[in-house]
């Protein structure tokens, strides 16, 4: 009988997680217990002169189907496979979202035998973090609306400048665009508002990129709010917030501690998006699982073009980080899908279909050589996968001097994953690797843009819309343009248009509208239809959850 993922957590053997903790060498007396099988970290487990001697492994992929395909889970099983084969590793990763876990892509624990564990608590309130950035995130907002109501204090902020908005951690298309201060002057000055996700949030970014309290006040202190009605610029220590959302941020900045199914150690902290934010766990957790284990394996979201462009681009500098190896997850059935598969024939086997989407994978490898990496391909297995169609992207691989390897994590656990897990070790170990940042933060906005948008997506060039071009005078005037970018992008092609499969040519990328994360610390060029509040499918996956009396969990994934 074919287990669900749920089903295997639910079986799996336990451990208490100071046992966890004592195979890392972190003493009892710093965990901050939550129950027995999660505990916050203490900041004062970061050690730099370990980091600089660890490896840090970044998994990301090639463009994905709806689904995604499997890269949590092949982090998880590389980290397993890596300790199966002799080495010290952490898997560090980012926290599941309530929008996604209720909607349609599900958790973010991994699957199958390549899971992280406590999974129901994982995917629900965990350790609070989530709710303790909406709070701090939404305290803010309050204290904006406060000022333009009252007389006395007031910063002569002009309501119709601000660009600060409310966060909940659910899909809700009906809150993305409202209208606040209804009902009378007692209740506030009406105006035009609206609601992110929580993952969308400043807050979350701010908090993935500080390395301490001091930075993380800084950053939330720094974060803009709007303009006065004459033209001056207002950020979040103008209303004295940092101090009190800082508070908030108290425990929710600490990582937390986790197990995977065969009982190795995960941190799990921080959870931006990758297609409107930097996609990855927090600095501070990267950081400490460097300190505690020999090898680190990471991911950041979506595929390359996303995820990994920022995670080497923005985290890394921030961060004083460099990555020793890469990771591309790709696997068949998005293959086929890239070589024009639709969603019912993702699963029939079709050589042609996957020569022709192979280029999506040639793609990513090409983008990742040109931050110094030679990636390791990690075929992500599945049932319908034929071993002609696997020995092809093999072949193709080969002639890039990539190896790709057949990872099996998620029927098999660790065990699945020694082979991966050796061809990323040998791959440190070679020496070839030499990270280097794609552009230089002190170029212009528009050459940032385009370096990204031409050697990562394959554009010919960009185009702005007359909006943009407004928008990024006003950055240039705040003295933002040194910053790096973040771009807002569809996650379904390398291209604006998630219609276009495969590897898109002869194209521009057009940007829409610019936003910018003075707090966190990126400028955000919006290009295409990207939403900072997602809306629940036709058929949303909460209708298939369920609590017992006993307090079982059932359709959870």
């Amino acid at each position: 009988m074919h287990l669900t993922d749920l089903e295997i957590a639910q079986q799996a053997i336990i451990r208490p997680i100071q046992e966890i903790a004592a195979k890392v060498s972190i003493d009892a007396n710093d965990l901050e217990l939550y129950g027995k099988y999660k505990a916050k970290l203490p900041l004062k487990l970061i050690d730099e002169q370990k980091i600089a001697k660890s490896n840090l492994i970044l998994v990301t992929a090639i463009n994905p189907t709806p689904a995604g395909e499997g890269k949590t889970t092949v982090s998880i099983g590389l980290a397993d496979g890596l300790n199966k084969i002799g080495k010290k590793t952490i898997v560090v990763l980012r926290e599941p979202s309530l929008g996604p876990v209720f909607g349609m892509k599900g958790g973010a624990a991994g699957g199958g035998y390549s899971q992280v564990i406590p999974m129901v608590d994982i995917n629900l309130h965990f350790t609070g973090d989530f709710a303790a950035i909406e709070k701090a995130n939404n305290l803010l907002a309050a204290l904006i609306d406060n000022n333009i109501q009252n007389k006395s204090n007031n910063l002569n902020i002009d309501p119709r400048t601000v660009v600060w908005k409310r966060v909940m951690d659910m899909n809700d298309r009906a809150l993305r665009h409202i209208v606040i201060g209804l009902g009378g002057s007692a209740n506030g000055i009406p105006r035009e508002d609206g609601f992110n996700i929580t993952p969308a949030s400043e807050v979350m970014a701010i908090l993935c990129l500080s390395k301490d309290f001091t930075d993380l006040k800084n950053r939330l202190g720094n974060i803009f709010v709007g303009f006065t009605f004459d033209k001056q610029p207002i950020f979040a220590r103008d209303l004295k917030a940092q101090g009190a959302m800082a508070l908030l941020l108290k425990d929710a900045i600490q990582p937390n501690l986790v197990q995977t199914l065969e009982g190795n150690p995960a941190i799990l902290h921080g959870g931006p998006f990758a297609n409107i934010a930097q996609g990855t766990n927090s600095i501070i957790a990267t950081k400490t699982g460097l300190s505690l284990a020999d090898y680190v394996v990471t991911e950041a979201g979506f595929g390359a073009d996303l995820g990994a462009e920022k995670f080497l681009d923005i985290k890394c500098p921030y961060g004083g980080l460099r990555p020793k190896a890469v990771v591309i997850v790709a696997t068949i059935r998005a293959l086929r899908h890239h070589g024009g598969a639709k969603k019912e024939a993702y699963n029939t086997p079709d050589l042609d279909l996957v020569r022709k989407g192979f280029e999506n994978l040639e793609k990513h490898i090409e983008n990742c050589q040109k931050f110094g990496f030679t990636p390791v391909v990690a075929l992500n297995h599945f049932p319908t996968d034929s071993q002609e169609e696997i020995a092809y992207v093999q072949e193709q691989c080969a002639r890039f001097g990539v190896k790709a390897v057949v990872s099996k994590g998620f029927a098999h656990g660790g065990d699945g994953a020694t082979d991966l897990a050796q061809a990323v070790s040998d791959m440190i170990d070679s020496g070839q690797n030499q990270y280097k940042q794609l552009y230089d933060w002190n170029i212009s906005i528009e050459d940032k843009i385009k370096t990204i948008a031409t050697e990562i997506y394959g554009a010919d060039g960009v185009e702005y819309a007359a909006k943009a071009k407004t928008q990024l005078k006003t950055i240039k005037t705040l003295g933002f343009d040194n910053l790096p970018v973040c771009i807002a992008k569809t996650q379904k092609s390398l291209s604006d248009n998630e219609n276009k499969a495969g590897r898109p040519r002869g194209f521009n990328i057009t940007v829409r509208e610019f936003e910018f994360a003075a707090g966190a610390g990126f400028v955000i060029p919006i290009v295409g239809e990207i939403m900072r509040m997602p809306g629940l499918p036709a058929v949303p996956a909460s209708e298939g959850m369920d609590i017992d009396n006993e307090g079982n969990v059932t359709g959870l994934s």
